[in-house]
């Protein structure tokens, strides 16, 4: 018996030594991080509810100024929050690679422009840029108006009683990349299949979630054993059955009718274009399809891609926007007279050349984005070695940068938790660190559509403060953040709608 407990004690510490103290370990845990478990490094640390990780992830960084680190063998996580490894991170192209832990994404989005790399991800890009060139968006800019009419009108049926703002908000930004990017109204669907299609992609979330953070989930044969993967399998045959069913339906329509090209706009030399003209996403996808630059596979892979990031980002960020306003009324009535400067006493629709007028609002906007930034995570495969914060991260870690606590930086933003939009004027946003603010990333892998998604929060924060005053019912204090792929709370957000008095 004491030979038998003396050999276990005696793996168990070669164990310890091999997965805790070989040479990448070593340097990983110089850095500062969570304390350390026998064996299992900082897995244990990580076993918490979605609320608890996200609350425990913020402590880390308000304790460490720069950045941290988690080490579970063999995988090593470096944290990042200050501007200054940001920009060293993602102002190039030397770690363009998205991390692995991106491949908990690929059964859904497959090899899309999110998670593609190399000479894959520059032809995407490089066919997918016209789509939010000026012509296109002046065009979606008249649907986004309608679809916020319609979204004005939802509200108007709820108003003066508290509600749950995410829901109608999904919908109202599903409906825009539908008919804008896709070319699909979605009024012509059936009612239970966009809901399914909705519900399938928050459970995907709760899905990636465990994965993150769980070993025997994050690898591949071992999380196919689960009944969690038989669950995602049954989330993504929704979501495909739907994006599928967009594509053929534009594609049907495409082979009757033709393109439908922006007038009036030349295409730059490095651009792909039909016709020397720019289009549309799904069009643009389909007219490679007939060249031979792109098969059904493609297309379906930047539809999903597409179809999620155009709409629950926005609507996450819509949501937290709405919240953050009801508590500010004295904002609401500056947003309100700078659109009465704007329309007078018109109720004609919101043009694209009434958009660069908005400029408080667009400050408003920025700001929410600030405290609530819906990609709050951005993730890259570190191919080489690189100092960060005078440490030294060897090739194969995984780097995170945290915007959202890049952006809730005392020393970039005085009050940083305080809601202040003339944070953003030009004399105030003097010598700030171009790193310093990145809600839609930044450098080569920024996002594509980040002018389509402030023009249509523009447009619906616009239209709405036309008609409503926002009361509050959730307030700030009351968000519990919960860990996923967009910035989610841990419950409804509700906002009372109360229809404005004309004067």
């Amino acid at each position: 018996m004491f030979w038998y407990l003396f050999l276990t004690a005696g793996f168990l510490f070669l164990l310890h030594i091999f997965c805790n103290y070989n040479e990448r370990a070593r340097k990983i845990r110089k850095i500062p991080g969570p304390e350390d478990v026998f064996i299992l490094g900082n897995g244990p640390a990580l076993l918490k509810s979605s609320v608890e990780l996200i609350q425990f992830f913020r402590s880390l960084a308000i304790k460490y100024p720069n950045l941290y680190r988690v080490w579970v063998y063999p995988l090593a996580h470096i944290m990042v929050y200050n501007p200054e490894d940001i920009e060293k991170i993602i102002s190039g192209t030397r770690f363009n690679e998205k991390s692995q832990i991106y491949n908990v994404l690929k059964p859904w989005l497959r090899d899309g422009l999110l998670v593609s790399k190399g000479s894959k991800w520059q032809e995407r890009r490089k066919i997918l840029t016209p789509t939010f060139h000026f012509s296109i968006l002046r065009q979606f800019c008249q649907v986004l108006e309608d679809n916020s009419q319609r979204f004005v009108e939802s509200l108007k049926k709820v108003a003066g009683r508290p509600i749950d703002v995410v829901p109608i908000i999904s919908e109202f930004t599903l409906n825009s990349i539908c008919e804008t990017a896709m070319g699909t109204k979605l009024s012509d669907h059936n009612k239970s299949e966009i809901n399914a299609y909705k519900d399938a992609i928050y459970n995907l979330g709760y899905v990636f979630y465990q994965r993150m953070i769980k070993l025997f989930y994050f690898f591949d044969f071992s999380f196919n054993l689960t009944p969690l993967s038989r669950k995602q399998d049954g989330y993504l045959k929704t979501v495909h059955n739907f994006t599928t069913k967009v594509i053929a339906e534009r594609t049907d329509y495409i082979d009757k009718h033709g393109f439908k090209i922006a007038e009036d706009t030349e295409a730059d030399d490095d651009t792909y274009v039909i016709n020397k003209k720019k289009t549309a996403m799904l069009d643009l996808l389909i007219s490679a399809k007939k060249q031979g630059l792109i098969d059904d596979i493609g297309i379906q892979e930047e539809v999903d891609t597409f179809m999620f990031e155009g709409h629950d980002t926005t609507a996450s960020g819509l949501a937290f926007c709405f919240m953050i306003l009801a508590h500010h009324k004295d904002v609401q009535e500056k947003i309100f007279a700078e659109i009465k400067e704007i329309f007078g006493d018109s109720k004609r629709p919101v043009t694209i050349e009434d958009l660069p007028k908005m400029k408080y609002l667009e400050r408003c906007i920025k700001e929410s984005l600030r405290l609530y930034p819906p990609v709050h995570f951005i993730s890259r495969n570190l191919n080489e070695n690189v100092t960060l914060s005078n440490y030294e991260i060897p090739a194969g870690t995984f780097c995170h940068v945290i915007i959202y606590d890049l952006h809730r930086r005392p020393e970039l933003y005085k009050n940083p938790d305080k809601f202040d939009p003339d944070r953003f004027l030009p004399e105030n946003s003097v010598g700030r660190h171009p790193y310093a603010y990145i809600p839609f990333s930044a450098g080569p892998r920024n996002c594509i559509g980040q002018k389509f998604a402030m023009m249509e929060m523009k447009v619906a924060v616009a239209e709405v403060l036309r008609e409503f005053t926002l009361e509050p019912v959730t307030h700030p204090d009351d968000i519990r953040m919960i860990a996923d792929v967009v910035l989610r709370n841990d419950g409804p957000i509700e906002v009372t709608f109360v229809k404005r008095q004309q004067s």
